[in-house]
């Protein structure tokens, strides 16, 4: 059993130490400081067969202290929240910056900027989880998949639970903190015929346990994906429509944001370098950010540089509208920050939604992608190649699992090809989506 977790005393410790290592700081000479701590403790099961794998109790915790001398910059981080290891941090973040070269572009965000509203995004809810309780849930989960005929074996089921607290504080007086919490289950299972082996798996993730799908049920449709893959076989090649499966489409997402990234930008390392305002994909097809939103994934009231988070709109019917800047990136390129530091929160689509039988329809013949390999995504060109597994579809009907096959093209030509977006939108990480259906992609299979 872990050491209770008192997350409000964490918070009230870190807050001190960080207040602790902003006064150093500027009595040491610095012209502006900023600090970050954070402590996280959770615990880990996983079993498989039946039989427990592995228990993880874990806590983890640091400090991170950047100092600015003038326009240069020093950082320094430790694992330890002491008076002394704090003290240490500041010393040599200040013997860092004395000695880097000038960059007009440092420095902490403007203080006009600092975030003022600082409600309670209901991100934090605790698990009173026993260690055999953890045990019992993934064993449950694992053996309503086994359950099923037709799954040979498991590849395990796993449990993990915790809860953290950040704190952000900078010599402009801001001083933010958040407490939250993650928990999530998943099985993967193994079937087999005569064609050979398949794999597949399912997940529940969510802040609130309460929320959390049944574990019986995790296991039965880990267990249906799997037995659907069995008798795969390779497509043909040539040029087909592909559906992306939600948990692949947040993935696009994921690639088009990196594209916004101001350091991507400044480096000229993007697909999407000075295209501010010009057309991406149709035009019924907005995507925004809202980091206010209650009890999410990813909500905060602050971004990673205690700039006040806000409703950002990256793609405003088609368009581009925004880039997701920080404020380092944001002087690079002599534009404002979008309170972006650390990345876009909550990401949510504004388009019509359909269901997946009609987007099936509407694709006639091609591949619904369940599964993607490798990395074959090039930021600065936009070029996309990846391994993929699915199914093959003739007059809009599931006719038979595929695998061993490459889909290609161009992520600002995928974009723009974008033909429509499923209601089957999964909402267990930060981005939230439903199936994309793409009109035209190079397969590369038999």
């Amino acid at each position: 059993m872990a050491q209770a977790f008192d997350a409000s005393a964490q918070q009230s410790l870190l807050t001190a130490r960080a207040e602790e290592a902003l006064a150093l700081a500027k009595r040491l000479g610095a012209d502006a400081a900023e600090v970050g701590a954070s402590v996280d403790q959770g615990i880990g099961v996983s079993v498989r067969q039946g039989e427990v794998e592995t228990v993880e109790l874990s806590r983890d915790q640091g400090i991170a202290v950047t100092l600015y001398v003038g326009q240069r910059k020093g950082s320094a981080s430790s694992t330890d929240a002491s008076s002394a290891s704090i003290q240490a941090a500041v010393e040599k973040a200040l013997a860092i910056a004395r000695y880097t070269g000038e960059d007009p572009a440092t420095g902490l965000a403007d203080a006009s900027l600092m975030a003022t509203e600082l409600p309670d995004l209901k991100v934090h809810y605790p698990w009173a989880l026993t260690t055999d309780e953890a045990i019992e849930l993934a064993l449950a989960c694992e053996q309503a998949g086994r359950d099923v005929e037709g799954i040979s074996q498991s590849d395990g089921a796993s449990l993990s639970s915790g809860e953290g607290v950040r704190v952000y504080a900078n010599s402009h007086g801001f001083l933010g903190t958040q407490k939250g919490s993650s928990h999530s289950l998943s099985c993967m299972l193994i079937a087999q015929d005569a064609a050979g082996m398949q794999r597949d798996y399912d997940y529940t993730s969510a802040r609130d346990p309460k929320t959390l799908r049944d574990p019986a049920e995790v296991g039965r449709e880990a267990a249906a994906r799997t037995l659907r893959r069995l008798g795969a076989k390779r497509p043909p090649t040539g040029t087909f429509p592909v559906l992306f499966d939600p948990s692949l489409a947040s993935g696009l997402i994921g690639h088009l944001l990196g594209g916004l990234a101001g350091g991507a930008l400044y480096r000229q390392a993007s697909f999407l370098c000075d295209r501010l305002g010009t057309p991406l994909f149709p035009d019924w097809f907005s995507l925004e950010e809202r980091p206010m939103e209650i009890g999410a994934t990813a909500s905060s009231p602050f971004d990673g540089e205690g700039v006040q988070t806000r409703n950002n709109r990256f793609i405003d019917q088609g368009s581009i509208a925004s880039y997701m800047l920080s404020a380092y990136s944001a002087r690079r390129l002599d534009m404002h920050t979008t309170g972006n530091a650390g990345g876009a929160r909550n990401v949510r689509l504004v388009a019509p939604l359909q269901s997946r039988d009609s987007l099936l329809q509407e694709m006639g013949r091609g591949i619904w992608v369940t599964e993607l390999m490798g990395q074959g995504v090039n930021g600065v060109t936009g070029d996309y190649s990846r391994g993929a597994a699915g199914f093959w579809v003739e007059n809009g009907q599931v006719q038979y699992p595929v695998e061993e096959f490459t889909i290609a093209g161009n992520l600002e030509r995928m974009f723009a090809g974008l033909v429509g977006i499923g209601d089957d939108t999964d909402t267990r990480g930060s981005v939230h989506t439903g199936s994309w259906l793409i009109d035209a992609m190079t397969v590369a299979g038999d």
